[in-house]
């Protein structure tokens, strides 16, 4: 259903079959993950678990179901984050399971289309599962297609373009791999510029 109301498509090639992996993506509507995964083969699908902000999708029963029980969602805290309540270790447990997690580095929805600066949860994850690929996701016409307040999406093509997987190295510093991760994600015709 979601492939027929977005026309969204597989553009590359994924390079791993039935492994974790850590998947990004650029964020800026709620069908993000839900395009994400329609893209996907079923196999890759049935093995996918997204970080949804917990504030938000689990604030009503329905919101809850809807992401953990129907979609398999990890909820993730943005505030009052500590030792007990870190983001990072509910990733974690999905990958020593063996399933693949969904990230969102810029941490928050963007209505404007640009990639916004990416938060350190993606380094620690990478850090603590240096040998997981990690695969960025550029998502385009989203914001466009769901736009911030409104419930009906508007008809537009949408287009889920899986790219060149990165591999953590240990001696770059948080910024530098913040940085190339995030040009990773630019689509290949921005990604000069």
């Amino acid at each position: 259903m979601v492939r027929l109301a977005t026309g969204v498509r597989m553009t590359r090639a994924l390079p791993h079959h039935g492994d974790a992996a850590i998947y990004f993506a650029n964020h800026s509507s709620h069908l993000d993950f839900v395009v994400i995964w329609a893209a996907l083969s079923s196999e890759a699908r049935l093995g996918l678990s997204a970080a949804a902000a917990e504030d938000y999708w689990g604030r009503t029963r329905l919101r809850r179901w809807i992401a953990c029980d129907l979609f398999e969602a990890v909820l993730i805290p943005r505030g009052g984050i500590d030792r007990h309540n870190n983001p990072v270790a509910r990733m974690a447990e999905c990958l020593v399971h063996g399933r693949s997690v969904l990230i969102f580095p810029e941490g928050t929805r963007r209505g404007d289309g640009e990639i916004g600066p990416f938060k350190a949860g993606l380094y620690h994850l990478a850090r603590r599962f240096p040998d997981i690929p990690l695969v960025p996701v550029h998502l385009e016409n989203l914001n466009r297609i769901f736009p911030r307040g409104t419930w009906l999406p508007v008809p537009l093509i949408a287009r889920a373009t899986f790219l060149a997987p990165l591999r953590f190295d240990p001696d770059e510093p948080r910024d530098a791999f913040l940085t190339r991760a995030r040009q990773a994600l630019l689509p290949p015709d921005d990604a000069g510029h």
